[in-house]
This record gives structure tokens, sequence and C-alpha cells, in this order.
């Protein structure tokens, strides 16, 4: 079999040597420069290459006589994920006795720095033409496990080298992975080539392939169906299109790619990666009657039922659909079913599944009851083997003749087909009856209106469905970012058609509308993401004491158990049963913070009103500490405003926010700031190349915003640099975090009282944070705890971040309400406000010389207030909304408009200049101030470069989507100042700000609207994937 496989791939690169085997394309725009791509003699070449390296070293007196036959080099491959921890990769190399190893050049200081404990190499051969190094693995020790890791007595250096040599020959095997663990703890699998072939050539026949097709790498190299990817492509002469796995995570993106630029025929994927690209996209892109996609296989989960692959499907479309069935034990695939078109344009809904098929070539395939007795029909567990095709486990060195492996599967035949019932360790008990989830998550597939679904279950009890609706996926993303539950009419239209289906006990205890499920690396459901997920709605559940509407509401919304409840409804009467009571009272616990042994006697016996009313003695029983310091819920107002709060010692504080923006306090020298100690030595700038790397993400449970505030306090602690910088920054979960800037970990997370997408400010001392909410409040919250120490309420949301005047102490905040407040938080008072004729959304902005806050209005006014008194000095009025933020320089206030202008006034209030861009400008300008420019983005997918002097344009920069947020201009190390921005596609841009010539880019897995801050050499930016990132910047002269 080695032979026919080689051969395949041989005859295909000498008939198609001019051909391209190989595309990757990095998904960016021209700036990343070309797709690379490999011809079919150059892949000849490569593998020529490397296995010319293995054999000097392994027979240097036979390497003559065997440089015709070198694609036939007695090795198997192993692929490393560069991400995954540094022990569990030595183990996995120790395991397999991997002797050699070809890593990106561009990884290898990565690859050095994190296994270097773990082993020594040498380099054997560099490929610059293919950008790979080859390393010898020396010395090789699994034996130095990370402090808290269990790690058993014989695990040696080399301890697993026996693993490749056990068995199969060499020259047997193929490669070597690892299992997925979704069906159990995670086995190592040797794969010979006896094994994998089969399914090539089978599944080669069954798709037709041809030298045309173009088929795409969906999965990892790490999960077996890459192989089958791969060799279909190779072995036909077809072109193989490789994409980065962050672009697999944007659907819209990577359907251009796959449909609209390469015209994919062939493409292999799970069921939820397809579910990925919406409804929308599927039936008009990936499934259109124009669509260049000939084959579509389905597999890795269990098929959706034909209902749901019919409304994917235009009426159309030709494209031939297929379902995979299989185990990476009996790599990859065992069975195949081609699905008619009979049965996806049937009207039927009885067919509840589709078949799994036949058995492949060389594949068993055997039915066995509970007892091992095969069965013919029925249900039984699916057992796969059959000649060559079983591979080898763990330690095993050889299998016997006949075995067959176990799946864990259960299935049914039914007219001689096999139809998946579910996993049997997915089945459990409730109420003394059993329930497989798998069955009960094809069922709710099956139900109208529902995209896909995932079922689980919560702490081993609570059993949960996770929806996306087809019907209403643009309002549940809507509620869902809104921070509430999604869609009650729609929750409830579902749990009314399964309780037609299923008995009470089959039901799930809560239903959950998600606008998409989360992916593992292999494009299956991540489970644990989605119970994570409802852990953070739980925790969001919190009653409110003292405010009797809101908690009437949410008791509303947990009953459940029918569209409305009036004061004397009864729970079982109203359709509820113990099952669900039990989990109401557990719902009612969590969000109470506290269990009451009478909450269901009440709930069982009582009316909804005596129940409201039980509640509510129990909120003012609670203790009122019940939530650790480091993740506590909003006090209200009233409390808050009884503590007392004094301010700190002097320190010395520095605070970085959006637009470049320091602020130094407290200094012992605050004759030159930050800013322009960063800024200076621009004029003899030197070249410099810039690298960004991803350093930290941490998840805040839903979209960022905001912009980050960077709060450096010197002589906080003992480091090496005597000072602390931590992280300040909210999200639309109404989470507040603050994190450590040199890890990411969390120092403490509160729950404010709505969502939070104005930016943080510090008061002068720095002990301070504040920030402004959805629900109209001004938090002042402790920057070591978070503890509330002083809440003010406006008539509206808070949306932009507040002025600090560290002359008088003064908060300078604004609101939707239209009002500016000036506010003190040592005397928890409000000492002025002033209504500005329209809502604020912009954040005012203090100068120190003219001494006077500008304040923007949606309204579209300008105005110019005394800091002191609020009195007006001059307005300004455009006539079109401000949503940009103004800035200043001594001779100048700059602001970005709607009508597409870039306006600059002087600080009398008269127009200097306006620039005219191509697009709104909600972006906040940004002042170079040694060269006496400005920066400014706009909607047209621009950063411009000005001067403020006249407006004049010096540069300007062309990214691929709009500018939302605000450039942030800082210094690198003798290579003068450079340019932080933002688009709104992802991607994050660092320029020279001399010339506007991009250095370097990174590109994150979603919308960016927040501003970039950088520090430290890190760059810092809230993403609408929920995620705060922190960028690594690494600068080096060119020499």
């Amino acid at each position: 079999y080695q032979s026919v496989d080689i051969a395949a791939v041989s005859a295909a690169a000498s008939l198609h040597a001019d051909r391209t085997a190989v595309v990757f394309d990095s998904g960016s725009s021209a700036h990343a420069g070309p797709s690379a791509s490999l011809l079919y003699r150059e892949l000849v070449q490569l593998s020529g290459e490397l296995s010319a390296v293995f054999l000097r070293r392994y027979c240097d007196s036979e390497f003559s006589r065997l440089s015709s036959r070198i694609l036939q080099c007695p090795a198997a491959y192993m692929p490393l994920d560069p991400e995954a921890p540094a022990l569990l990769s030595a183990q996995v190399m120790s395991q397999c006795g991997l002797k050699y190893c070809a890593v990106e050049t561009r990884l290898m200081q990565q690859f050095q720095a994190t296994l270097s404990r773990y082993l020594t190499f040498e380099v054997c051969a560099t490929l610059p033409k293919f950008k790979l190094t080859l390393i010898h693995i020396q010395k090789l020790s699994c034996a130095k496990p990370e402090p808290g890791t269990k790690q058993d007595g014989h695990q040696e250096a080399g301890c697993g080298a026996s693993l490749l040599e056990s068995g199969a020959a060499h020259g047997e095997l193929a490669y070597v992975l690892h299992t997925s663990g979704t069906t159990g703890p995670p086995k190592m699998v040797r794969v010979p080539h006896r094994c994998i072939v089969p399914n090539i050539l089978h599944l080669r026949s069954l798709f037709q392939m041809s030298s045309s097709d173009v088929v795409f790498l969906a999965s990892p190299l790490t999960f077996d169906p890459s192989v089958v990817d791969i060799f279909l492509a190779l072995s036909s002469g077809a072109q193989l299109l490789i994409v980065p796995s962050l672009i697999k995570k944007m659907p819209r993106r990577l359907a251009g790619l796959l449909f609209k630029e390469h015209k994919v025929t062939v493409l292999q994927v799970t069921p939820t990666l397809l579910l990925s690209f919406g409804h929308h996209t599927l039936k008009e892109e990936v499934l259109s009657p124009s669509s260049s996609l000939r084959v579509l296989a389905l597999g890795g989960e269990a098929c959706p039922p034909p209902a749901l692959l019919r409304s994917w499907k235009h009426e159309e479309n030709k494209t031939c659909i297929f379902n995979l069935y299989g185990i990476t034990e009996v790599s990859c695939w065992a069975c195949c079913y081609k699905i008619p078109e009979t049965l996806l344009r049937s009207s039927d809904l009885g067919e509840p599944s589709v078949p799994l098929g036949a058995p492949l070539m060389d594949t068993e395939v055997d039915v066995r009851d509970e007892l091992g007795r095969v069965v013919t029909e029925g249900e039984g567990q699916l057992f796969l083997g059959g000649g060559g095709r079983v591979c080898l486990l763990d330690g095993e060195g050889t299998v016997a003749s006949g075995t067959m492996r176990a799946t864990g599967d259960w299935v049914k035949i039914r007219e001689q087909q096999l139809h998946f019932q579910g996993r049997t360790d997915r089945t459990i008990k409730r109420n003394g009856k059993q329930v497989n989830l798998d069955h009960l998550q094809q069922l709710v597939l099956a139900l109208p209106r529902v995209a896909a679904c995932a079922v689980g279950l919560h702490s081993s009890s609570r059993l949960l469905a996770f929806v996306v609706s087809s019907s209403s996926s643009s309002s549940v993303r809507q509620h869902w970012e809104e921070g509430g539950g999604a869609g009650g009419d729609e929750k409830r239209r579902i749990l009314e058609q399964l309780s037609v289906l299923l008995p009470s006990h089959g039901i799930p205890d809560s239903l959950e509308l998600l606008p998409a499920l989360p992916l593992t690396p292999h494009g299956k459901v991540d489970l644990e993401a989605l119970m994570r997920s409802y852990e953070r709605q739980r925790e969001r559940l919190g009653f409110p004491r003292g405010d009797v509407h809101t908690l009437k509401q949410r008791l509303q919304a947990l009953w459940k158990v029918c569209p409305l409840c009036d004061a004397q409804s009864n729970f079982l009467l109203s359709g509820g049963d113990s099952l669900k009571a039990v989990r109401l009272c557990e719902d009612i616990g969590a969000a109470v913070g506290a269990p009451s042994p009478q909450l269901l006697e009440v709930l069982l016996d009582g009316t909804f009103s005596e129940l409201w009313r039980h509640v509510a003695l129990m909120l003012e029983g609670r203790p009122s500490s019940s939530h650790q310091a480091k993740k506590r819920h909003a006090d209200p107002p009233s409390a808050a405003a009884k503590r007392e709060w004094k301010p700190a010692e002097k320190r010395a504080v520095r605070v970085l926010q959006r637009a470049g923006r320091v602020t130094q306090m407290n200094m012992t020298d605050s004759s030159e700031t930050l800013e322009d100690a960063g800024l200076r030595g621009a004029e003899s700038h030197r070249a410099v190349k810039v690298e960004m790397s991803l350093s930290w993400a941490s998840d805040t449970g839903r979209c960022v915003d905001a912009s980050p505030m960077l709060l450096v306090i010197d002589g906080a602690n003992q480091s090496s640099d005597g000072c602390r910088t931590t992280v300040f920054i909210g999200s639309h979960s109404h989470r507040v975090q603050a994190l450590d800037l040199g890890t990411g970990g969390v120092l403490w997370e509160r729950v404010l009282g709505g969502r939070v997408e104005a930016s943080a400010a510090a008061s002068p001392c720095g002990s301070l944070i504040i920030v402004g909410c959805y629900d109209g409040c001004i938090y002042f919250l402790s920057a070591d705890s978070g503890e509330t120490r002083w809440t003010f309420r406006t008539g509206d949301a808070v949306k932009s971040c507040p002025a600090v005047d560290a002359v008088s102490g003064l908060v300078l905040a604004g609101s939707h309400d239209g009002n500016v407040y000036a506010l003190d938080p040592q005397a928890q008072r409000c000492v002025w406000k002033r209504h500005c004729g329209g809502a604020v959304f912009s954040s005012p902005h203090l100068h120190d010389s003219p001494r006077q806050l500008y304040v923007a209005t949606l309204a579209g006014r300008l105005l110019s207030l005394n800091p002191d008194s609020g009195d007006e000095s001059w307005s300004y009025h455009r006539g079109v909304p401000f949503f940009s933020s103004p800035n200043c320089s001594s001779s100048c206030v700059v602001i970005g408009s709607v009508d597409g202008n870039i306006c600059c006034l002087t600080h009398t209030g008269e127009l200097l200049w306006q620039f005219p861009t191509q697009g709104p400008v909600f972006s906040s300008p940004c002042f170079l101030r040694e060269q006496h420019r400005l920066l400014c983005g706009s909607h047209d997918g621009r950063l411009y470069c000005l001067s403020a002097a006249d407006g004049s344009e010096v540069w300007t920069f062309q990214t691929c989507s709009r500018v939302y947020s605000s450039p942030c201009v800082f210094h690198s190390c003798g290579g003068g100042a450079l340019v932080a921005l933002a688009s709104t596609d992802g991607t994050v841009w660092i320029l020279d700000a001399a010339n506007g010539q991009m250095l370097a880019s990174h590109a994150l897995p979603g919308e960016l609207f927040s501003s970039p801050v950088v520090c430290g050499g890190c760059v810092v930016i809230g993403c609408r994937n929920d995620y705060v990132y922190a960028l690594n910047l690494t600068n080096k002269e060119e020499t």
C-alpha cells in the first residue's frame, strides 16, 4: 500500500509538474503580500531535500543507490501544534521517539524557548526557499513535569522511543496522531499505510476526483481528516487550498475565499463548521445554483437531519452531499453514504436521520448488543475493523487478526441501513428514565427554524440545549449582546414542540438561544465553552434588592412553564412538574446567592405572588458580602454612597488612554510628559523592523467596544522596574476587568448594572477608576480591589470616557441625557452640571492652556466650557452629529465629523481649516506634536496624516476595512515615532509615523471598534469576539 500511495502522488507530480499543487491564502489585504504556492515539481523538490537529509543520516553508504527512490524514505510523520502546552508536546515527542522535526523558520525562536527544558537538538539543514528549518532531536526527556502535574515513574529520557519501532516496521507507518479526546482520554494512534490508503483510493473514486478539482484543507493537521484532504488532492493532480486557522473563524471572509476567489470543488467539514457560515450564506453561496462545489462531505459529528440539509440547499444546486462516519482508531473513515436527491427533496418529515452508509474498502462493520452478540436488526454498539484497517494504540506492538474496535456509538439497523443513535457515554438517567443526549440533539435539530443545536449536561445533573435559530439570528444576536436572555417567545415555541415529542424527563431544563455555536480547533462543537457561557449567564441573573418591578420580570422569565403568569398562578397547575420545580429552585438560589429550605414548598403549594414575596425576603436576608472580592456585583447607589473613601497618598501615576493620550501626575519632574519623551527624536528617524505576536487574551463574556485604560504606578511593588501596570476595560457583558499587563491575569472583575462601552479614567492619585455605564451611572471603583467607593446617577446612558482635572480633582463626564457633570469624588457631590443641547457620546477633553473643557454632542455642537464653573465660552455648530472626541494642541482643537470632514478650530472657536475624507469620521484625532501633524481615521478605510497648521495632506494609509477607532502614537526605542491602528475587519496595524509605511499587521478573530493603547512594547485592544488582547511588539533595527 505504501508504494501505491507514493506512486499515485509521484504520477500526479510527473503529469502536472508545472501545475499548482498547494496554495496558501493568508486572507489578508495586498499589504500582507501575494498568496504563497507550490508547484508539483517544487513539492517533489521539497520532499527530496528533506528525505536526502534523513537518508544521509540513516545510510550514508546506500545514499546513491536510494536517491532515485527518495520519496520512499522509511519514516512516519507526526504533526505538532505550536499552541499546545510545552510539556504535552514533549511527552508526545518522547512517546513517539521523534528524531527529526521540520519547523517553520519564523517559529524557531518560539520552539526553542518553549521546549528547551525538555530537549536538546541540532540544526540539520535550512531550506530558505520553503522557509523551513530541519532539526535533529539529540536528547529528549519528559521526566521534568511542571509543578502540580502528575507523572508516571517509568517516563524517562527516550521512554517512548520504542513506540515507532515496535509492531509495524518503520516503513509501514504513515503518521502518528492523538485522538481529539472528545470520546474519552486522548490516545496515541499509529497509522500504517495499509490503514489509510484504502480510504484515499475509495473516496477518490466515490468523489470522482480529477486534476481540475480544488480541495480545501478544512481540518488542522492534528485531525486525521486532514490526511484525506491532502492525499485526495495530491494523488489526483488537484490543487490543495490552505488558509490560516484564524480565517476559519471568520465565516464571511472564509466563504468569499473558498467560493468566490478559489472556486473550491471538494469540501470535507464537520456539520458545525459548515453551519458557521449561516443559513443565508449556505443557500446563496455554498449551495447556490452557481456554486463551484461538487462534493460536500460531512463527518466528525452526527449528520444533520434531511429537513435541515434541505433548508440549506437551493433547489437548483447540483452539489453531491456525502455522510462520512469513522473513528481515528480505524483511520480515517469507515462508512460513506451518498445522500440521494430524492431524500433531500422529500417533504416527508418522518425521516429523522441520514444513514451512515456502506463500509469503505477493506473495512468490516459489526453491531453488537450489550452481551456482545451480533445484531442484524435493532439496536447495538458499532464495532469497526477489517484486515489492515486497524491502527496501533498507545503501546500496542501488534494487532491480532480479526480485531474489531468498539466505537462507543449506539446505532440502529433499519432496512439494512445503519442509523446513528448516540454515544453510549452520552446516555443519562433522569427520574429513573434513560435519556440519550445525542438522540435529543437530533430531535431538536429536526424542528422547524432550528439551524444548529448542542445538548449537554451541566454539573452532572442539569440538561441544557443550546440552539441557533434560523429564523431570528439577527434578533438573537441583538438580545445576546444586550445582556439578557434571548428570544423568550422562540424558546417557548421550541419547548412546546419538544413537549409533544418527548416525555417530561427528556425535555431540557434550560434552552439557550445563541447567535452561533463555538468550535474546537477540530471544527466540532465546543461544549466546554458553551458551559462556561451558561455559567456566566447564571452569574448575571442576580436579583436586585429594592427593585420590585425588575424582580418580578426576572422571576417571570425563570417561571418558563407558560407565556404569562398572573399573581395567583400556581407552578404545577400552570404546566410545571416536580423536576422543573427543582430546577427553578436551583436557578433562584443561584440568583439570590443563598438557598432557602422553604423555597420548594412555596413553589409547589403557593402562588406566583407568594413566591415573589418569599424571594424578596430571601434578598433582604442576603449578606452584602456574598460575592468574592474579585467578582462583585454592583452595589446600589444608596449603599455605595455611604462608604467612606479617602484619597491615597501621593504616588507617581501615569495614565495611558486612547488616541495616544498620556497623563502624568505626582511626578518628581513633570517638565516632560511620557508622550513628549516618546516622540522626541523622531527627526533622527531610523528604519525599524517590527514584529507583532499574541501575548495573552482575556475573555470578558461579551463584545468589547470600550478602549483600554492603562494605569502605571511607580513604586507599586518590588518588581525590577519598580512599577505596576494594570489594564482596565469594560465589556457589553456588564463587566469591568482589571488585568495585569504582563500576564493578562484577572486581578479583579466587577459586574455593573448595564453594558459598558465607555473607556475608564483614573483619579489623580491613581486609587480610583471612573467608568460610565448604560444604566446611567458613573462608578467610582477602587483601583486595587474593584470595590465601589461612590456611584453617581445621571439621567441616561453614559458612553463616554470622563476627563479628570489634575488641578481641582474634579471628574468631568458627559451623559446621553445631554448634560456634562463636574463630580467631586472626595466630597461625593456634583459641583456643577451644564446641559449641552444634545446627547454627549464623545469624550470631553480638558486642555491645560488655555484652560478649557471641550465637549461635543450628537446635536452637532462643539462647546468650550470653563472647567471650574461650567460656564460656556463659545460653541461651534456643525449641523451633523459628533461621534469623534475633540483633541487639542497648543494652537488649535480638532474633531472629526460624520459629514466626512476633519475640522480644526482655534481656541476661540474660529474654523481654521477642514479636510474632506471619503466617509464619515468616527475616529478621534491624535497629535504628532513634535512634527506639528495630526492623525485621524475615516470610514473610507484610510488613516490620514495632516499638517496641523493648514490641514494639508502629508500621507495616507489604506486599510482593508473601515477605521472607527483612534490611532495611537508611541515611541520605538531608537526608531522614532510609530502608529498603532485598528480597522473594523479585525486587523491591527503598526505604521511608521514619518511616512505611513506599514511595518507589521496582526489579524484578530472579530471586529475592532476599540482603540489600541501601547505601553512597554505591548499593544492592548478590545475585540467584538468577547476578548481583550495584548500583542507583543519586538523592534529590531535594520542592518
